[in-house]
């Protein structure tokens, strides 16, 4: 059963109320090659002019929402256009989210058969919105080497208990998860780059736009200045056309349209890794495997096909991440059969999902009434 599985059972002491079948986490009966084995061999072939679509679909659709907004909200008659700029700022930030999945597929080398095509488009995608491309790639790439690993995963990194700050307490209520999932949509993102909240603790300060980051190796570093530039660039080009718009432009067309797009990068990133149902392991207990299949399948509905499957397909995406996602609906289709139980998945929609996961996966622990080690799950009592 996948992980939206769950039953109801009494609570005591402030427990989870609803206790979810958790996903295994013993080493699976199979291997990596025996699951690529029933994937159709056509869903790992690349194709430049799909691929390229997609990035020209998106394209014309960000001018096509801007076109519509400059040319004709200024005919909309007040109080109505305030209710118009709303719309276009959801509107532009799926369609930007999914420019930013194309982007991420790009650093998986899932775009292409040429890695320096992969990264010219990558890097010139996520620096028109304001992404360091390489500095990604490279901490994204070790969150695929280490998913769910308590010790070495690079991004939403569960705490253990002993590590929750006191005033945890305090806010552990309605109000206080409104203000913490608001925060954590907003300003998760940039947080996540800039200082590197919720993500691996290191010995010194990390951030995506340091190239002397503990987050990379030396050989690394001259790719991290170059998206830098990047960003530095696009920021300048915000800049020349605030002089010449003005500042409000900057906000109405560009600013709030990414405050989405930062909010769904959160909400998609967090959903996939956080669930009642998923185990997460210490060295002792970790393998690969077991990590890339300790995530979860989430249904964003039509932004399933806006996002570009990255939703609803990240088992896949885990497993064989230079895969391109239009092959990844068919390969997920192909190996549930074979994982089983390992399959997770959750159809419950989204924002409800963020409200029950906010919730209920507070930390993680072991079990204490079992003598089973290294493996920590989920839990939400005090």
């Amino acid at each position: 059963m996948g992980a939206g599985g769950k039953m109801t059972v009494p609570a005591t002491n402030g427990e989870i109320k609803t206790k979810h079948n958790r996903a295994p986490h013993s080493k699976p009966p199979f291997t990596l090659s025996e699951i690529k084995k029933v994937v159709p061999p056509h869903c790992f072939k690349r194709s430049l002019v799909r691929s390229f679509s997609y990035v020209v679909t998106d394209v014309i659709l960000v001018f096509l929402f801007y076109y519509i907004a400059s040319s004709y909200f200024h005919l909309i008659p007040k109080p109505f256009s305030y209710f118009a700029w709303p719309v276009y700022w959801y509107f532009q930030g799926c369609v930007i989210t999914g420019i930013w999945v194309l982007a991420h597929e790009c650093g998986h080398h899932a775009f292409s058969d040429y890695p320096w095509l992969d990264d010219t488009v990558g890097f010139i995608l996520h620096s028109a919105i304001v992404v360091p491309y390489f500095s990604w790639k490279y901490s994204h790439r070790r969150h695929h080497s280490n998913t769910n690993s308590i010790e070495r995963d690079e991004v939403f990194v569960p705490k253990p208990k002993t590590t929750i700050p006191w005033y945890y307490t305090y806010i552990d209520n309605p109000p206080g998860r409104v203000m913490i999932l608001a925060v954590t949509l907003l300003l998760g993102w940039p947080l996540y780059l800039a200082c590197n909240v919720a993500g691996r603790p290191y010995d010194r300060y990390a951030s995506h736009f340091d190239p002397y980051s503990p987050i990379y190796s030396n050989r690394e570093r001259l790719q991290i200045f170059m998206s830098d530039a990047g960003v530095l660039t696009m920021s300048y080009v915000l800049y020349r056309i605030a002089l010449v718009e003005g500042f409000w432009w900057i906000i109405c067309y560009f600013t709030m349209p990414l405050l989405v797009t930062n909010a769904f990068l959160v909400s998609i990133t967090y959903l996939q890794h956080t669930h009642p149902s998923l185990p997460h392991y210490d060295s002792s207990e970790w393998e690969w495997l077991k990590g890339a299949l300790a995530t979860v399948d989430r249904d964003y509905g039509i932004l399933n096909k806006v996002f570009h499957h990255i939703t609803d397909t990240h088992v896949a995406h885990h497993l064989f991440s230079n895969m391109p996602h239009y092959h990844a609906t068919e390969a997920t289709e192909a190996i549930k059969p074979m994982l089983g139980e390992y399959y997770q998945s959750d159809s419950l929609p989204f924002y409800k999902a963020l409200w029950r996961e906010g919730k209920e996966c507070l930390y993680v622990q072991e079990d204490e009434d079992t003598p089973e080690k290294g493996v920590y799950w989920y839990k939400n009592t005090y």
